[in-house]
């Protein structure tokens, strides 16, 4: 959410990050603090409204170096992010094996994949392996496209595939790694399948 491109989603969301650019330090600090520990404890959607907001906000947090200020106090289950000194707030995403945990605050990788607990990155890896060729159908060339006879029914097929993959992801795997961390995002969506976040739910 870093508001680089000049899409219509991404201005939206710049234009509602002003409510957070206004807060002085203190004020952002406070109210940071005060949502993680609405947040703990849980296993959150990416979607849902109470993470875009606080994304929002970490990423004004970020940019003036609220956390390296000490300004407020936050929950105590919250240990330092070693990429940013922000409190541990991990995202699961499809990127799994690549880019680790990502961390809500700087968008780097909060936890390297090797770094996981044992038995919980073996289902990780699993999922992500599974996952992988299913998000690769968006991503066919033209050849591949072609050999595949019908591609506008493989693209459905595996937008299928990829909202039951997604819905694993948030009600098997985010919930194990809520045994090791004090809260838990996991990515709803994806995009190049056009899987939106209301399309992953039970029974879709």
């Amino acid at each position: 959410m870093a508001f680089e491109s000049d899409s219509p989603l991404d201005q939206l969301w710049k234009s509602y990050s002003r409510t957070f650019a206004a807060f002085d330090d203190l004020t952002l600090a406070r109210w940071l603090a005060q949502t993680l520990g609405q947040l703990e404890g849980r296993v959150w959607r990416l979607s849902h409204p109470l993470v875009g907001a606080y994304r929002l906000a970490a990423l004004i947090a970020h940019e003036r170096q609220i956390w390296l200020k000490r300004l407020a106090t936050i929950p105590a289950v919250y240990q330092d992010a070693a990429c940013c000194r922000a409190p541990v707030l991990p995202l699961l995403t499809r990127d799994v094996r690549e880019s680790g945990l990502i961390c809500q605050h700087c968008n780097e990788t909060l936890i390297a994949f090797s770094d996981l607990p044992h038995e919980v990155a073996e289902l990780i890896a699993a999922w992500a392996d599974e996952y992988e060729p299913v998000h690769g159908v968006a991503h066919w060339d033209d050849c591949r496209r072609r050999s595949a006879g019908d591609y506008e029914r493989a693209y459905e097929n595996a937008a299928q595939q990829a909202e039951q993959l997604l819905l694993r992801a948030g009600t098997q795997l985010a919930p194990r790694l809520l045994e090791h961390y004090p809260a838990i995002i996991w990515e709803d969506q994806d995009e190049c399948l056009e899987v939106r976040p209301e399309d992953v739910r039970p029974g879709s």
